[in-house]
């Protein structure tokens, strides 16, 4: 699992019954904690770069051989902060499982609750996909709306759809992994 803060979604992930054999994080973050307290072997893979010449590339190779040295099969990212470039994928592609607080395709990026609101959308919702090499993309998992309240704000409206995401992720990686075939299917969950 690849984390970036709170560890909110492993919590869910661990309530939920999926062992996790690995915990990732970009940066220091209480996901790093909350896996050492749960007895999961935790590493930090720092991104100190956020510059334009940042080796992408580089980090991603990183990454990916920490995952394949520990035998990791399944990668799912929760809240990483981190865009992977081709080696993450040509390791794992196809396997790395990412959740985004909007439906898919529409608000891709990191701003899709603000930009949900800004559009002045009645319902958006919580996608659960397989990552690509271009953010927010590729084949959809699971989705399930959630309605924009009037007196919402980017942090009520951020809130209820996290509240899905920790039930509809869970759920998903639950189903692939007693199913991996589940990944090559093209249709929803």
């Amino acid at each position: 699992m690849l984390v970036s803060g709170s560890g909110t979604i492993l919590d869910a992930i661990l309530a939920a019954g999926i062992t996790v054999d690995l915990v990732v994080a970009d940066r220091p973050c209480a996901g790093l904690d909350k896996a050492a307290a749960a007895g999961i072997e935790a590493a930090l893979v720092e991104r100190t770069d956020f510059s334009r010449s940042f080796d992408r590339d580089a980090y991603s190779d990183e990454v990916a051989t920490l995952l394949r040295d520990r035998g990791i099969e399944l990668v799912a990212m929760a809240g990483w902060g981190t865009v992977f470039s081709e080696p993450m994928h040509r390791a794992f592609g196809g396997r790395i499982l990412n959740t985004h607080p909007a439906l898919l395709p529409a608000f891709p990026g990191w701003h899709a609750v603000r930009d949900a609101l800004a559009a002045g959308v009645k319902v958006t919702g919580c996608t659960v996909h397989v990552a690509g090499l271009e953010v927010d993309t590729g084949p959809i998992l699971a989705q399930e709306a959630v309605e924009v309240r009037p007196d919402d704000t980017e942090a009520s409206l951020h809130e209820r759809i996290k509240a899905v995401e920790r039930r509809i992720y869970p759920a998903t990686i639950g189903a692939i992994v007693r199913d991996p075939t589940i990944l090559m299917k093209r249709e929803p969950l």
